[in-house]
């Protein structure tokens, strides 16, 4: 009895399988929804800038572009779900430089912030600024130095989480003034906002985004931006360099980051659409307004960027003694 019948039939079936996987696999991508993780709650500068890229990324791709927030940990909670979705470029973290920090201040990670990514694009630069609620006394650096030195312990900071830039220039800051303060981790820059202007706690080091309305609206005083220029939405504010702390330079990027195992065509693809939307004029306008510098890098900078500011940030965090278990 002759099995060939049946192996050709196999043969056969194998063939259309391959075939159909093939077709499935050179299906046009997006074929459906893109999802930018976000690890803040809504409100902060990273779901400010990720709603902005959304906006002009949708039409381009003709798929809906969807921002999901996955706040807590120190923005180590929506990276890691990020980095364990499936690599197909439908699940992107919009990631910032508080992942650079936290590879050294956490012990434990459940993720590795180099090897678990593929880097697509930095979207911007932002700064961070000192405000102080309006009520405070202190109307520069050198006069709110004075001020916390008179009560050690007793004036605090808040921060977007434990291991976040905001924590880490809280700390240097302290040792560079010989101040001592209290430091109370929010999950993001929306809560922490509203109990600065309720006067809940003294100051903050958030980035220039949030805060700008209520600057503007003369809730919060601004004394000085973090980075080493000044910032052209805050023009009139030192940098803390200018108000005497020397050396004083660290600002808070924010790019968008796919699973490492991305196909290398939609990396390249995403990495085009982003920093043509990034370079238009319209989205450099938006910029501008938020205190905002557009960036729009390739994948290639973006990763030796996070390699250099990884080491930078360890050398920060052992000097200054940050943990967290």
């Amino acid at each position: 009895m002759s099995h060939k019948p049946n192996r050709r039939r196999l043969l056969l079936a194998t063939a259309l399988f391959a075939a159909a996987t093939t077709a499935v696999h050179a299906q046009a991508w997006p074929a459906k929804p893109v999802t930018l993780v976000v690890p803040f709650p809504a409100g902060g500068t990273t779901d400010v800038l990720a709603r902005a890229l959304a906006d002009k990324l949708q039409p381009v791709l003709g798929q809906p572009v969807i921002v999901e927030s996955k706040p807590g940990a120190g923005a180590t909670l929506g990276a890691d779900y990020a980095a364990k979705s499936k690599p197909d470029g439908y699940t992107l973290l919009v990631g910032a430089v508080h992942h650079t920090i936290a590879s050294s201040v956490y012990k434990k990670l459940p993720y590795d912030f180099q090897k678990d990514f593929q880097p697509i694009t930095e979207i911007a630069l932002v700064p961070n600024v000192l405000v102080v609620n309006a009520a405070t006394p202190a109307r520069n650096v050198a006069e709110l130095v004075a001020l916390l030195k008179t009560q050690p312990g007793k004036f605090s900071y808040g921060s977007n989480g434990n291991g976040t830039a905001q924590h880490l220039i809280g700390t240097q800051f302290e040792n560079v003034t010989g101040t001592d303060l209290m430091h109370i981790p929010y999950k993001g820059s929306g809560p922490l906002a509203t109990d600065l202007l309720g006067g809940q706690i003294t100051m903050s080091f958030d980035t220039v985004t949030p805060v700008l309305p209520h600057i503007k609206a003369g809730k919060l005083r601004a004394l000085a931006v973090t980075t080493a220029k000044r910032s052209s939405a805050l023009p009139d504010v030192p940098t803390l360099d200018e108000a005497g702390l020397k050396g004083f330079n660290i600002g808070t990027w924010f790019g968008v980051l796919a699973p490492v195992a991305t196909p290398k065509d939609i990396v390249a693809r995403l990495n085009a659409e982003m920093v043509k939307v990034i370079q238009s004029p319209d989205f450099r306008k938006r910029m501008d307004e938020i205190g905002a510098e557009p960036i729009g890098n390739s994948s290639d900078q973006m990763a030796q960027q996070i390699k250099g500011e990884t080491e930078k940030f360890a050398k920060l965090v052992k000097d200054a003694k940050v943990t967290i278990e």
